[in-house]
């Protein structure tokens, strides 16, 4: 699914819900635990004025969230979250072309400043700290050789990242159904001298969520 077509279907339901809003219970002064899930439609921005063409690929986002009230209309939110990004590439690499689709599994920890101007909709915006649990390459290239696909495999990557996030919750009753994008602001090299392009993640997601509290 295009990520214009998740935002369209989202407002759509804003609208929906903005107009039934006497039929739901209005619990923003409390605290609030759940679960979600849904689906990433991650891509890279080029950080270094590396040249590489990309695309965008879909992958798992889920976990645990934690609403805590600051008063009725302000509150944070802390996440823990299971979350595929990556992307597919055709670039040069040593005098060749090669396609690579890469896929990342981060654990993300966004820690969420909440606004909460009415009973269904909450705005939410802050940093989010990211750690590569796994990373896996699939490399093509009619002239690749082994040395080729050592260095990718042993690319410097950070592993420890630092980005932003943002976007809003649709509030009904316990369903919580949410839309976010995020970019990391540390790109993914560690110290500068890896042989793979130099990229940062950004990403859109969408979430549909339950709340057990």
């Amino acid at each position: 699914m295009h990520k214009s077509h998740i935002f369209l279907a989202i407002i759509t339901l804003l609208s929906y819900t903005a107009f039934s809003q006497e039929t739901l219970e209005d619990d923003r002064g409390k605290v609030k635990f759940g679960l979600k899930g849904g689906i990433n439609y991650s891509n890279n921005y080029d950080s270094e004025g590396e040249e590489f063409v990309s695309e965008s690929k879909v992958g798992f986002a889920g976990g645990i969230f934690l609403g805590i009230p600051i008063g009725k209309f302000l509150g944070i939110q802390p996440e823990l979250l299971y979350s595929q990004k990556g992307y597919k590439e055709t670039g040069q690499f040593l005098g060749s072309t090669y396609d690579l689709t890469r896929t990342t599994d981060y654990i993300d920890v966004p820690l969420l400043v909440s606004i909460k101007p009415v009973k269904f909709l909450t705005i939410q915006a802050g940093p989010q700290f990211s750690y590569l649990v796994k990373q896996k390459d699939v490399f093509t290239n009619p002239l690749a050789t082994i040395e080729q696909e050592n260095e990718f495999k042993n690319d410097n990557i950070r592993k420890n990242i630092f980005g932003f996030t943002g976007g809003l919750d649709i509030n009904i009753n316990k369903l919580v159904i949410g839309a976010r994008a995020g970019w990391d602001i540390q790109n993914n090299n560690g110290d500068g001298t890896s042989t793979n392009p130099r990229y940062k993640n950004a990403w859109t997601q969408a979430t549909i969520g339950f709340r057990i509290l």
